[in-house]
């Protein structure tokens, strides 16, 4: 996946990157910023994604399509698409515009709307990445659990740098007896669940 990216996806992944690099600085607000995952994060979410069985992948929280891209690679391989759910209408423009510039339009679909609409319908989850509003997590995590296949992967980014807040949606996954999970200390943290 990594020795040979393509030229589209790498190109647009250090331009997002240096988007991500200067509006952490500039004083971009808050929900206009990219808030994505630092390549570390990306790489480990492609090798996961790369290693679960068959089933639907999904992402909750587009943003600009970076931590997307790095999931199209694991699904390119395996011959899989990925949907993706962004609520915020100017990050999916934005992500559009990645996905055509990428390549990646035939793996992506990007779904407008609020994801907690369409997860009580989606069935046979292999993969899901949860990168979105933190107060968000809890319900997430409870409809995806729940539809996810044997063997299947939560990751939720944020688990370390936002604990506080993520810390009812942790403790339940950590107790939680559907599930394998642990907190790797990779990036700002992420929250792997795997599904018994």
């Amino acid at each position: 996946m990594f020795h040979n990216m393509p030229e589209p996806i790498e190109r647009r992944m250090h331009a997002l990157e240096t988007i991500d690099a200067r509006d952490r600085v500039d004083g971009t607000s808050r929900l206009q910023r990219m808030r994505q995952v630092p390549p570390e994060t990306g790489k480990l979410i492609a090798v996961l994604a790369a290693s679960v069985p068959e089933g639907n992948y999904i992402e909750i929280g587009t943003s600009a399509g970076y931590s997307t891209l790095w999931l199209s690679l694991a699904c390119q391989q395996l011959g899989r698409t990925i949907t993706t759910y962004e609520i915020l209408q100017e990050k999916a423009r934005l992500a559009a515009e990645t996905f055509r510039v990428a390549g990646v339009e035939n793996i992506v679909e990007l779904v407008m709307g609020d994801a907690r609409s369409f997860l009580p319908q989606i069935k046979n989850i292999s993969f899901c990445f949860l990168d979105a509003e933190k107060e968000i997590y809890g319900a997430c995590y409870e409809a995806v659990i729940p539809n996810m296949v044997s063997g299947g992967l939560l990751v939720a980014d944020n688990a370390i740098n936002f604990r506080e807040a993520l810390q009812p949606m942790i403790s339940r996954s950590l107790s939680d007896e559907r599930v394998d999970a642990l907190v790797v200390p990779i990036g700002t943290g992420v929250l792997v669940c795997r599904k018994i």
